[in-house]
Parts: structure tokens; C-alpha cells; sequence
């Protein structure tokens, strides 16, 4: 029992002798616009334009059904230099359940080919209606899903979410993901 009592009082010692830990997370300046390179890192707390959210509230909106939910992680690409003989499998994506995963829509700049993707995906799950609830989401310190909602917001969307802590802050609360596949 005496060495539970020194360990314990050894361990109490050792963190009042830490530095305080901040809870603040360190977070970037809004930008004017679109990040184009060094995707992950801090990203702002805001999205001029749009409601940024917890996994709290995220999970509430979809639980409700109140809202389409659109991960914009990248899908990634086989690698060019892989000898013939080489078998590609795609890395499985697992997301928020009952996501959409738009992939590589979330780049600073998008190619011709991408901003139709991305356009013709939230048109499609819509209907046309800009005045639908879209949650962005990716991974927590992403760039990507910021700048796809604030490219939303630019189209006109009038109920643009941002999720920042993604499938990262989802998982951590253990709630519901699943596999994907990118949408056509």
C-alpha cells in the first residue's frame, strides 16, 4: 500500500511540474481565398458565409436527417511508376454514415474536370434547391473540406456547414462510419 501511496504522490508531483496544457487549439487566419497548398495543418475557427460546427451538433443534424453530409477527402491516386505486374487496390475509405464522398473536390483550384464533378454532385443530391443544409467535412487540421464549402457558398448555396474535426472528431465519439466508394 506504501509504494501505491509514493507512486501516486510521485505522479501528482510530476504534472503540477508541467506547463499548462492549452485547450486552445492553434487555428490559421481565414484566408480570402482558397488554401492551395499544405492541406493539412491549423485551419481558421470560421468560414465567412457559413456555420462552422462540433461533433456534437454534427451528429444531431444527421441523426435528425436535417442535413447532406459531403467528405471531400482526397481519394488517392495509383501511384504512375508502379511496374505493369503490380496489382492496385484502391486504400478503403471509411466515412460518416450516410455520407457522400466527393473526392478531390477540395483543392484550392480545381481542374475543368473536378469543379463539374463537384457541381454536378451537389446539384444531383439537392435537386437543385441551394437553400439545402450541406455539411463539408474531412479529416480534423484539412484544409480541403474548408475550401469546398466556402467553393459552395461562391455557387450560392445559402446553408453551408463546415464540420472541421471530420472523420476524426466522428470516430473519436465512436459513432456510426462506413466504407465508400467515391461517388459518380
Amino acid at each position: 500500500m506504501q509504494l501505491k501511496s509514493i507512486l501516486a504522490a510521485l505522479v501528482a508531483a510530476v504534472l503540477l511540474a508541467l506547463p499548462a496544457i492549452s485547450a486552445e487549439v492553434e487555428h490559421a487566419p481565414e484566408p480570402e481565398g482558397y488554401r492551395n497548398d499544405h492541406y493539412r495543418g491549423p485551419v481558421p475557427k470560421t468560414l465567412q458565409g457559413a456555420r462552422v460546427i462540433d461533433t456534437d451538433v454534427a451528429e444531431a443534424l444527421s441523426k435528425k436527417g436535417e442535413a447532406i453530409f459531403f467528405d471531400v477527402y482526397p481519394q488517392a491516386p495509383k501511384p504512375p511508376n508502379l511496374p505493369k505486374s503490380t496489382v492496385w487496390r484502391t486504400p478503403r475509405h471509411d466515412t460518416i454514415k450516410g455520407a457522400i464522398w466527393l473526392p478531390n473536390v477540395g483543392y484550392g483550384v480545381l481542374n475543368p474536370e473536378f469543379e463539374k464533378y463537384f457541381r454536378a454532385g451537389l446539384e444531383k443530391y439537392t435537386g437543385g434547391d441551394k437553400s439545402k443544409t450541406l455539411v463539408f467535412f474531412c479529416l480534423r487540421q484539412c484544409w480541403m473540406s474548408w475550401n469546398a464549402a466556402k467553393r459552395a457558398l461562391s455557387w450560392g448555396y445559402t446553408n453551408v456547414i463546415w464540420y472541421p474535426d471530420g472523420t476524426d472528431g466522428w470516430k473519436e465519439w465512436n459513432l456510426p462510419t462506413e466504407m465508400k466508394t467515391p461517388e459518380e
